[in-house]
């Protein structure tokens, strides 16, 4: 198996993640987006749009978008199971995955892109768009309170993909110096910290020596 992508990208980190909790491992292609490579035809001609990440089985079947990819390797690896067996809880995942696509990584990245990918390059930030991130975010949060009362876990006993898919996007808001957002929810919080300190996201984002 092959994982196309960028060690600093969130969506790669979504898949990354994914086969560390599953105990298994890809070979990762370097794709530098950030000197246009995403843009070559090699690449376009495994993700029409240049983005990353882009997967590879082992027979050479290829798939792109990196909430499909983590889907696919849930079912398709051994190893502990990263969605719920239950139908209804099942649909509550897919539910936490929406809102963490529709609802929480648009205004999250609008902080990440200014206070953290921007000043890589020596952007000043567009702090309008920032406070707007922020509200965004907030809302979220709070939606996300509610439903972590009396759990760990976003939905039912243990880590599902809905957890995952968040845990990139906190990570940045942490190195924007936005962590307050996440904290200003004690359960948000702890939930995230939980997350956080878990040695496969250690690994991932680069806390850690070990590959990933």
């Amino acid at each position: 198996m092959k994982v196309y992508g960028h060690p600093m990208s969130t969506c790669t980190r979504k898949v990354l993640m994914t086969l560390a909790e599953k105990g298994h491992r890809a070979d990762f292609v370097m794709v530098d987006i950030m000197k246009g490579e995403g843009h070559n035809a090699e690449h376009l001609a495994r993700q029409p749009w240049g983005q990353i990440p882009a997967f590879e089985d082992d027979d050479g079947w290829q798939l792109y978008e990196s909430r499909a990819i983590c889907r696919y390797l849930d079912a398709k690896l051994s190893g502990p199971s990263l969605m719920p067996a239950d139908l209804r809880q099942r649909a509550l995942v897919e539910q936490w995955i929406s809102i963490e696509t529709s609802n929480f990584t648009a205004p999250a990245m609008k902080i990440i892109y200014n206070l953290v990918f921007g000043k890589m390059f020596g952007k000043e930030p567009d702090m309008a768009a920032v406070e707007e991130g922020r509200k965004g975010v907030k809302k979220a949060v709070a939606v996300m309170e509610r439903q972590l009362e009396n759990r760990n876990f976003l939905v039912g006993d243990g880590l599902t993909l809905a957890d995952i898919f968040f845990m990139p996007y906190i990570e940045y808001l942490a190195a924007g110096g936005e962590l307050g957002l996440i904290d200003a929810s004690e359960r948000v919080g702890h939930w995230w910290r939980r997350l956080s300190e878990r040695p496969t996201w250690q690994q991932v984002s680069g806390r850690t020596n070990a590959a990933s």
